[in-house]
């Protein structure tokens, strides 16, 4: 029961870091179905799509907040490996598509809110330049 209460998308992450894109001026698409892994964020003018990765349910490597439940742990485990395995495979269908996709990390979002988002701003940069898609991945 508590699981279907769960959503996966317009989560708190999610909401933060668009606030911040919005009131750098950037403008974006949210979730568009017809992107493999129906994206959170899509920038079209610079072929970039940003993922909101919450660090506990993809695993966020190294992460203090990626811990292992202490019951049902095959459970969470298989719920875990699918997780990670649909995130490669939606990651490797962008690219081939010649999408840019932007990881970011929830735990990176707390240092996004002090500092601004300068990483994001100068990856985008990139992204328009670059014709060649590429992964980025913010808070390793």
């Amino acid at each position: 029961k508590n699981m279907s209460n769960i959503k996966g998308r317009n989560t708190a992450p999610e909401r933060i870091l668009r606030s911040l894109l919005f009131k750098e001026g950037y403008r974006f698409r949210l979730h568009d179905k017809k992107l493999p892994g129906h994206p959170d964020i899509v920038m079209k003018r610079y072929r970039a799509v940003i993922l909101v990765h919450g660090c506990f349910w993809h695993r966020h490597p190294g992460c203090r907040d990626a811990t292992m439940p202490k019951s049902n742990t095959a459970f969470w485990q298989a719920k875990f490996r699918a997780n990670q395995e649909r995130d490669t495979r939606n990651i490797r269908q962008l690219i081939e598509l010649n999408w840019n996709v932007i990881i970011v990390w929830e735990c990176q979002l707390r240092t996004f809110q002090k500092e601004g988002i300068r990483l994001i701003k100068e990856i985008l940069t990139l992204c328009e330049k670059e014709k060649d898609a590429k992964l980025y991945e913010i808070g390793d």
